[in-house]
């Protein structure tokens, strides 16, 4: 416990009343099974928008899972069985009439391994808005150069936009996706294990990004790296076997949660 209260920050205002934030995901009664195994059990969560929500717990825990559900990208599996509610902007994002490419695009997902198509920087940037029908020249290029200016990656590239995007480290090709992410201009972005596939210099520029991209974006990250979670976020949620065992601020979870197997979770107990 002591070496993750080190990383967590005291609040000076621990004693004023909290601020109340504004609701990106209203979760109601959310199960999911694929095929006969249930994965996901009567979750109720309400995640607020902006700031960073971290999603901690075992392996087979639900964490992809749930987080891959925000977006209906979990239906792309073919077994897989949904019920319950997902209020997004006052619509249930299971609504026969969302639009899922629109839904996808609000809704911008990282993956684990950094993931960037063959080809330039630059259209690894513009593949997104050219999908959703930007064609002007100068436009797409302000978007690509605002997208990697976000991404803290525009001053390492610029001078080799037309490089394959495949010749960059990894930690400049995971920044290089997010601001594939950012360019056809998201409110959420979801984080499957960003940065466990990246060296400690790497993880550091991501959490570092992802700590000034908060104020301007809602981010949802998994992540199995307890300093982590307890680093960049603002609330944490821990999932065990398809439950939702405890959901609060960061620095309750880690110093003071309510449930026994919180604690031994994040004590290093188990998992």
């Amino acid at each position: 416990m002591a070496i993750i209260e080190t990383v967590l920050k005291t609040n000076e205002n621990d004693n004023k009343k909290p601020e109340i934030k504004e609701n990106i995901f209203d979760v109601k009664g959310l199960n999911l099974w694929y095929g006969n195994d249930q994965a996901l059990k009567n979750i109720d969560m309400k995640i607020p928008k902006n700031g960073v929500t971290a999603i901690i717990g075992p392996s087979g825990c639900g964490k992809s899972t749930f987080l891959k559900t925000l977006n209906r990208m979990i239906e792309l599996v073919p077994i897989v069985k949904i019920s319950g509610e997902v209020i997004y902007h006052d619509t249930n994002i299971f609504d026969p009439s969302v639009n899922l490419v629109e839904l996808r695009s609000a809704i911008g997902m990282v993956f684990q391994k950094p993931n960037p198509f063959p080809k330039s920087i630059f259209d690894n940037v513009a593949f997104g808005p050219r999908v959703h029908g930007l064609k002007n020249k100068k436009k797409l290029a302000e978007l690509v150069e605002k997208s990697l200016r976000e991404a803290a990656l525009w001053n390492e590239v610029k001078d080799r936009l037309n490089d394959s995007a495949l010749g960059l480290s990894g930690g400049q090709q995971q920044r290089l996706c997010i601001a594939r992410c950012l360019a056809v201009q998201p409110e959420v972005i979801l984080m499957d294990e960003p940065t466990s596939a990246l060296d400690p210099r790497s993880t550091a520029n991501i959490e570092e990004l992802i700590q000034s991209l908060k104020e301007e974006y809602s981010i949802i990250i998994v992540t199995h790296n307890m300093q982590q979670a307890a680093r960049i976020s603002d609330k944490t949620a821990f999932f065990l076997n398809g439950d939702l065992v405890e959901f609060d601020e960061t620095n309750t979870i880690f110093t003071n949660p309510n449930n026994e197997s919180t604690e031994n979770y994040i004590t290093g107990r188990f998992g």
